[in-house]
């Protein structure tokens, strides 16, 4: 049995590359940028209006002059004009080009405007105000999304500006999640007494949705020679492969016998964690293969802990770590690494997690009261002290 830690270093160390594809900008939104996205002009590309009203060439104003006759209207949109007369002024919108012969837009809150004149009315006025000058955001060929940034509406808006119709991102892998066990029937079937209606299928299905990745589902009754038929073909098909189950020591848990038996190298098989120990990791060329116990918190955990960030890395995003300080004492005997269900709350930038006591690894209602586990580290200690700082999982 071996560490966490071990555990992670091992997956983390076999990320697949699943190549690049270009997709139209609007559905790029949660996807990773797979190139750097390049000013095609200055931010903004001219001296913009910033404000409704007037503008004028600040050096009269300098002299005294309050009224200015006004020799034009430059609307946005329009191409930009010259005001012929450096003492006249030029009514203007927001968003247009700042005509020629202008430095200084002055609101129409702060003139009087009649058919043929502008009255200023304040006095304090300073030289370029209320204009948005050329390239001050960002200058022409400079990067404005780095490659493997994970693209939200913030970055759709700066796709569409540079004229990205397309966009190149990280392919998606082919992910096949699948459940086992007679027990199971799905969610709109009447279960009998002895049966429980396929869930974790559906909690990875939505976990994986998270991440963009679309998935597929399939169930597999408790049977070998069933099992090991459409594995077969499974771990030529796809590119991931998820199990939920059928991976401890009961008389029905075939998977590891059945993926030594398709030769899928076994990398390990149980980890020195609670929930989820007997967490089974293995590879083939093409496919890995994440095995995962059938109860529905360590489902829900292990892939937390270890899916999301093997696909970061195979997509070439970080994983930022989180920490919480603890809010009671905890006592935890095993000596494990325990991941612990805990409601997290935030206060003067400090985020405080709260322990949620639940009914074991089966009890899946009490993740509907957490909001992420606390990870407690494998150690002889028995206590964990409030006030203590560990990592946290986050999942809402």
């Amino acid at each position: 049995m071996i560490t966490v830690e071990e555990a992670k270093h091992i997956i983390l160390e076999n990320t697949q590359d699943f190549g690049i594809e270009e997709i139209p900008f609007l559905e790029a939104a949660g996807r990773v940028l797979k190139e750097d996205i390049v000013a095609d002009r200055d931010f903004p590309p001219f001296n913009r209006v910033a404000m409704d009203g007037i503008a004028i060439n600040h050096r009269f104003f300098e002299y005294g002059v309050r009224d200015f006759k006004i020799e034009g209207i430059q609307p946005a949109g329009a191409p930009q004009q010259t005001m012929e007369n450096a003492a006249h002024c030029y009514e203007v919108m927001t968003g247009a080009v700042l005509p020629n012969n202008c430095d200084t837009v002055i609101r129409y809150e702060d003139v009087s405007v009649n058919t043929l004149m502008a009255t200023v009315n304040i006095d304090d006025i300073t030289e370029n105000q209320n204009i948005h000058a050329q390239g001050s955001d960002k200058k022409k060929d400079t990067i404005l999304i780095k490659k493997n940034t994970i693209i939200s509406a913030a970055e759709i808006g700066v796709l569409a500006t540079v004229g990205k119709a397309t966009v190149k991102v990280a392919k998606q892998p082919k992910v096949l999640i699948v459940s086992t066990g007679d027990e199971l029937v799905d969610v709109n079937k009447n279960p009998l007494d002895h049966q429980i209606r396929r869930s974790n299928v559906y909690t990875l299905v939505s976990l994986l949705n998270n991440l963009k990745i679309p998935a597929e589902t399939a169930h597999i009754t408790d049977e070998k020679s069933v099992l090991k038929e459409k594995i077969e073909s499974y771990l030529k098909e796809y590119d991931v492969l998820l199990f939920s189950g059928a991976v401890s020591k009961g008389k029905f848990d075939f998977l590891p016998e059945v993926l030594d038996e398709l030769d899928v190298q076994k990398l390990f098989h149980r980890v020195s964690q609670r929930p989820g120990k007997p967490f089974w990791f293995g590879t083939t060329d093409n496919c890995n293969v994440f095995a995962f116990p059938g109860n529905p918190v360590s489902t829900f955990v292990n892939c937390l802990v270890y899916f999301y960030p093997w696909y970061k890395k195979s997509v070439g995003v970080s994983s930022v770590k989180k920490t919480a300080i603890l809010t009671e004492d905890i006592s935890f005997k095993p000596n494990l690494t325990c991941f612990l269900q805990a409601k997290l709350t935030s206060e003067k930038g400090q985020v405080y997690a709260t322990p949620i006591q639940g009914n074991g690894s089966g009890d899946l209602a009490s993740l509907v009261e957490a909001d992420g586990f606390i990870e407690l580290p494998k150690t002889e200690e028995v206590e964990f002290k409030k006030g203590s700082v560990f990592p946290i999982i986050r999942y809402r």
